[in-house]
């Protein structure tokens, strides 16, 4: 099972940026167990929906040819807690980008106010340079995935052109 940690994209500039929101409920089980009596959402789920809203721009940047995979939290820096009620916008934007790697800086921010910082290293594993095989099929880029970004672009295409 793979789990969406990301219910839409606010912006996306290809190559460039992206932000992305999350809704955190009391809906989601893991948000219960974490702290139990004091329901927050776990750091590390934070961290990987800042890794889905990055990759996925990293992905669509080489219009999703190559399987991209997170490498490395360069950075995760947290200023406050997100419970339940909370709408986080994930903000990631583009530093570098090569054949074999990307580089990303983030925020994770609740209104105007700064909860995390969080900026992640990719690796294009098709790239490699260690002459590992991997399957055809891209099985980071599934369908789930996709739809996020293609639901986004559709729904701009009609509010431009209603």
């Amino acid at each position: 099972m793979r789990w969406i940690w990301i219910d839409k994209f606010l912006e996306f500039k290809s190559g460039e940026s992206a932000v992305a929101l999350k809704n955190v409920t009391l809906a989601e089980e893991h948000i219960h167990d974490h702290f139990p009596g004091y329901p927050t959402m776990p750091e590390c789920l934070m961290i990987e929906a800042m890794a889905q809203t990055a990759g996925i721009l990293v992905g669509e940047a080489r219009k999703f040819a190559e399987k991209v995979i997170l490498a490395k939290v360069k950075k995760a820096k947290f200023y406050d807690c997100v419970v339940p009620g909370d709408t986080i916008t994930l903000h990631a934007q583009i530093e570098s980008l090569a054949d074999e790697a990307a580089s990303t800086v983030g925020k994770i921010m609740r209104g105007e106010e700064t909860i995390a910082e969080v900026n992640l290293m990719f690796s294009h594993i098709d790239q490699n340079l260690g002459g590992l095989e991997f399957p055809e099929e891209n099985f980071v880029f599934t369908d789930m995935f996709e739809s996020l970004i293609t639901g986004f672009t559709e729904h701009n295409v009609t509010e431009k052109s209603g």
